[in-house]
């Protein structure tokens, strides 16, 4: 049961696709028909305060029969109300700017980072309930995120990318008793690579801000993007963690962003422009020449007009989909050949769509992303679009076509201003009975009552409707906090 559950949520994270003997993945029709759910960050404060958000959860009959526009009735969760009780509660601040969200091996838990707080949140899944919450160090100049958190698919880690602090920090990880501790970080911007070069500097990597750790399917490596340009591959088990091999700025773009293993090899995008390369995880020795074991490169196109971004696969793991969130299309290339098709998302239920991270259904016949809002609260100007929601693109037979045929449309009204800004989404295959972690959850919070959160008085959630108070600012508020771009 571990194991299918494993590659259930190999198939659903975006992160990692396990290989078969055809160099991809195929998942059988146990899997492929497995009942899941989707999960749908909007990362603009919730109504009348200034930290939060809303999750929604659409079922899957809900998105696989969806055509046109409508709103889907989602469930909603306040991430103002609950998740940020513990988080006060745990750490004395309110989480602010939901961002990045993934799941553990199983499914059982939920990891959300806000990054301009630097929390990271964890929910039992199927309760929706909040377990644990913890906060990154302060690192460089004072800065503190948390732009991405990545659990290794062994279940005993999460990597978090500590964006302006320029930190990989480590939470180990207990799912079964909901234990969970921040124990090490790595600091990128002093530390010396092993090749004797600082990490950080003008000619090689000027701005080491992580962006997404991508973990390979054994747990034993990170490949981990940077702001600057360059990436590095770490060793996550060791304490202090290590590096195991680094790359320069002229050999991986600036504007870093997904790192995901797909069969054998390691896809990595960048968004300075469009970039993707593929690496070679087998190939990394315990040390390693700079910029070594060489990537090969899928696409390098240096443009102000274009943003690489979210990435998810299809047909089984011939296929790496990359979202451009200026263009709104999705370069889909066949992961062995490196042969280029392109998909677009304009169509007549969204004029911008700017389609930003992205993950598939278990069958591989969905692909589903966030499109982003009018006022971005990530990204800047190439990540501004008109109709934030979830879409929903229809996979052709052969896993390298597609066709939008649903926007599910999410809103948070400002008076007359729009500030929904949808930017994390996740696919979590149900498991087919529930959890003990689960029913222990339900039971601590039926019993305990308001002891979960013994700093923080009970209350009732807002009311997600309220307006903002007047006098508000009607602009995005501080809309490069979490911007990951180098410098044009």
């Amino acid at each position: 049961m571990r194991t299918s559950l494993r590659l259930l949520s190999a198939l659903g994270s975006g992160l990692i696709a396990l290989a078969g003997c055809d160099g991809g993945v195929t998942a059988p029709p146990a899997i492929a028909n497995r009942d899941y759910e989707v999960w749908l960050i909007d990362q603009s404060n919730t109504p009348g305060r200034t930290f939060g958000g809303t999750l929604y959860i659409y079922q899957r009959a809900v998105v696989e029969s969806a055509t046109g526009v409508s709103t889907g009735a989602p469930a909603t969760i306040d991430l103002g109300g609950e998740v940020s009780a513990m988080c006060l509660a745990s750490t004395g601040a309110n989480p602010v700017r939901a961002h990045m969200l993934m799941f553990n091996s199983t499914g059982s838990h939920a990891i959300l980072a806000f990054v301009a707080s630097g929390h990271v949140a964890i929910l039992d899944a199927a309760s929706r309930i909040p377990v644990a919450c913890l906060r990154m160090s302060v690192g460089t100049n004072g800065g503190r995120q948390a732009h991405a958190a990545t659990p290794a698919p062994d279940d005993s880690y999460i990597l978090v990318a500590n964006q302006n602090g320029k930190l990989l920090e480590r939470i180990t990880t207990n799912y079964a008793t909901n234990q969970f501790s921040l124990d090490t970080s790595l600091d990128l911007a002093s530390c010396t690579t092993p090749s004797g070069a600082p990490c950080q500097s003008a000619d090689l990597r000027p701005d080491n801000a992580p962006i997404v750790p991508g973990i390979t399917a054994d747990s034993r490596l990170a490949y981990v993007t940077l702001r600057g340009g360059g990436l590095f591959v770490v060793d996550p088990k060791t304490t202090p963690m290590r590096i195991r091999a680094e790359y320069d700025k002229a050999t991986v773009a600036g504007s870093g962003l997904m790192a995901m293993q797909i069969g054998s090899s390691v896809v990595v995008n960048a968004g300075l422009g469009f970039f993707a390369y593929r690496f070679t995880p087998a190939a990394v020795a315990a040390t390693n020449a700079p910029n070594t074991p060489a990537p090969t490169p899928l696409l390098t196109q240096v443009s102000s007009l274009r943003d690489g971004h979210g990435m998810t696969m299809t047909a089984g793991g011939r296929f790496v989909w990359i979202t451009d969130r200026a263009t709104d299309v999705a370069e889909v290339f066949e992961v062995a050949s490196g042969r280029r098709t392109t998909v677009s998302f304009t169509s007549t239920l969204s004029p911008k769509a700017a389609p930003d991270l992205a993950d598939v259904s278990p069958a591989g016949d969905l692909v589903f992303t966030a499109f982003r809002g009018a006022i971005p609260l990530s990204g800047g100007a190439l990540a501004t679009g008109s109709t934030p929601g979830l879409g929903v693109m229809k996979v052709g037979a052969s896993g390298d076509a597609g066709t939008l045929q649903a926007l599910l449309r999410v809103s948070n009204m400002d008076g007359v201003i729009e500030r929904a800004d949808a930017h994390a989404v996740r696919v979590r295959v149900k498991q087919t009975a529930s959890t003990l972690s689960s029913v222990v959850t339900s039971l601590r919070r039926l019993v305990a009552g308001t002891q979960l959160y013994a700093q923080v008085p009970a209350r009732t959630p807002p009311d997600r409707r309220r307006p903002l108070s007047p006098g508000v600012s009607t602009v995005a508020d501080n809309p490069q906090e979490c911007d990951h771009g180098a410098r044009r």
